[in-house]
């Protein structure tokens, strides 16, 4: 399968009224799960590699995307790449003089913690860059909850503002702020569906949907049939990772080659993945 662009599976969602799954990848053993559960259900998935995952492998953001890119061409369904959160201007630039390279398609710029002003200038300035580089760019107008910063978990993505934004930023996809919460560990958010559906009518461009592992299934359907265009998903992976590893350990303490356990792990990720796949992308 050739390697997708982020554009053209948001575009094909769209066109379908599904979103497209987007998965945080920390590990290979974490690619390699998401692509084993989208090929289950053959639905296409990006791939996202978040700032932090970036300073996880010292800093540096060749390998694992180069890992990522080697299964996304081997894999059975479209797989797309793309940078998550990115804060770090340096890390921005780097990553759009790599993209060709390194098969990545999108980026989403990070200046949430800024400012309004501040945040639409520098995001103005990165996603002209990206664009010019033929990328996809993603922005947050202000914080989704679970994070430190001027927003708590509470706040709400105001239409006029986020239309007021895109149009001052330029960039493709937008972030917004509707009930979901960062580092959920538990599926109980409510979603202001109906704030959703004013976004979607407010606004040109895709909306994404953050902290999607808090948030039950039925009310991800909702999401996605209000207007939610692309669903990412982090921690419900990192719980199943993590939980089989720990049942793993537990009945066999005496374990200690990493593959006994790590495969273990990685089909925690698959079942997950293959679950919302059939949630969220139709």
């Amino acid at each position: 399968m050739t390697l997708a662009r982020t554009s053209e599976l948001v575009e094909r969602a769209r066109r379908a009224g599904t979103a497209v799954p987007a998965f945080n990848v920390i590990t290979i053993e974490h690619a390699e799960g998401v692509l084993a559960g989208a090929e289950r259900t053959g639905c296409p998935v990006i791939l996202q590699v978040s700032e932090n995952a970036v300073r996880y492998h010292n800093g540096r953001l060749r390998p694992i995307l180069a890992a990522c890119r080697e299964l996304a061409i081997a894999s059975e369904v479209a797989i797309a790449l793309h940078l998550d959160h990115l804060e770090d201007e340096d890390l921005v630039l780097a990553g759009i003089v790599q993209s060709g390279e390194l098969g990545v398609s999108s980026l989403m710029v990070d200046a949430s913690r800024m400012p309004y002003d501040d945040n639409v200038l520098a995001t103005a300035l990165l996603a002209a860059r990206a664009r010019e580089a033929g990328l996809w760019v993603e922005a947050e107008l202000g914080e989704i909850g679970g994070k430190d910063g001027a927003h708590a978990p509470g706040v709400r993505t105001d239409p006029e503002e986020a239309a007021g934004f895109v149009r001052a930023t330029g960039v493709d996809g937008l972030a917004v702020a509707v009930g979901s919460s960062h580092a959920m560990t538990s599926r109980d958010a409510v979603l202001d569906v109906d704030l959703i559906s004013r976004l979607a009518r407010r606004l040109t461009i895709p909306l994404v949907l953050h902290g999607s592992s808090g948030v039950p299934n039925a009310v991800l359907r909702d999401a996605v049939k209000a207007g939610i265009r692309k669903v990412n998903i982090g921690t419900a992976l990192n719980v199943g990772f993590t939980g089989r590893i720990r049942e793993f350990l537990a009945s066999d303490p005496a374990a200690t080659d990493p593959r006994s356990y790590l495969r273990s792990a990685r089909e925690a990720v698959a079942i997950e993945v293959a679950e919302l796949c059939a949630v969220v992308g139709g």
